[in-house]
């Protein structure tokens, strides 16, 4: 299956690396390296270098608790960012946000894909996607990011995940968004705990049979913290353990903070499944 991102073509049926570029003050992982432009091109350059196919640019951290910033304050933070990759490197921009004016000035700019952890509901979103005419990921998330982890429930966390998940594509769909343009992400980490996020993993095959590519981010998330009980800059070989499941059963995109190991990883992964 092939996707069109601004002009680039891939072929989902293989697995490719997204590079994390949070252009904010307090992300989880990396909060306050790069939100300066020119240190946050010179990391995109690195991990265009380094194999990505994509770099994802976020300027709201959707860590838990995180605070809200306002619309012009992303765009002021992403925008110049997303416009200067989009010039300057050979690669997929990807913007992740849920403000719809920030959909809509990115893909102006050369962004190819909009990434949503609110599944494009905030009031204009399924709008602002439609319009620009480009591919968006739609993740499942339960709550808020502020709230997402005080005791998250579900009775069976596969079948709640995916119906969430179509019914936005749904959505989408009667917004005038093409659904061979929809990815989706099952939300690794958002409004679940330790064992919600183990049954995802172990099942994520069944959540192919949505009929979409899937995107999966865990790269130091804190349930990779809660397996190893490593501190978050010490858990690459785990993150890198879950990279290599995940392309193992079919993800089609591995979102990374360490590109250049995760790539490896991944074409470790897909030469296995290559020689079945």
């Amino acid at each position: 299956m092939e996707m069109e991102f601004a002009g680039r073509v891939l072929d989902m049926s293989l697995c490719h690396v997204m590079g994390v570029l949070n252009v904010t003050p307090d992300s989880f992982s990396d909060g306050g390296r790069f939100n300066h432009q020119g240190a946050a091109i010179l990391r995109a350059r690195q991990m265009v270098a380094d194999g990505a196919a994509f770099i994802d640019v976020g300027g709201e951290s959707t860590r838990p608790g995180a605070a809200r910033v306002s619309v012009q304050e992303e765009l002021d933070r992403v925008c110049p960012v997303v416009e200067a990759i989009a010039r300057e490197l050979d690669v997929i921009v990807s913007v992740d946000t849920s403000t719809p004016e920030v959909m809509s000035q990115a893909a102006e700019l050369g962004a190819g894909l909009v990434n949503d952890v609110r599944a494009l509901c905030r009031d204009g979103a399924l709008e602002a996607v439609a319009s620009a005419n480009v591919p968006v990921c739609i993740m499942h998330i339960q709550g808020e990011p502020d709230t997402m982890q005080n005791q998250p429930e579900y009775q069976n966390v596969l079948r709640e995940v995916g119906a969430f998940l179509t019914q936005r594509v749904r959505a989408a769909a009667q917004a005038g968004i093409n659904t061979r343009n929809i990815i989706l992400d099952p939300g690794f980490g958002f409004g679940k705990n330790l064992e919600h996020n183990l049954r995802l993993l172990a099942s994520l095959e069944q959540l192919q049979a949505l009929g979409h590519p899937l995107l999966v981010g865990m790269s130091r998330k804190s349930m990779l913290g809660h397996i190893t009980g490593r501190d978050v800059d010490e858990r690459l070989p785990a993150s890198l353990a879950a990279a290599t499941i995940s392309a193992m059963m079919g993800a089609s995109i591995i979102r990374a903070h360490d590109v250049r190991e995760t790539v490896d990883a991944v074409r470790v992964a897909m030469a296995v499944k290559e020689a079945v």
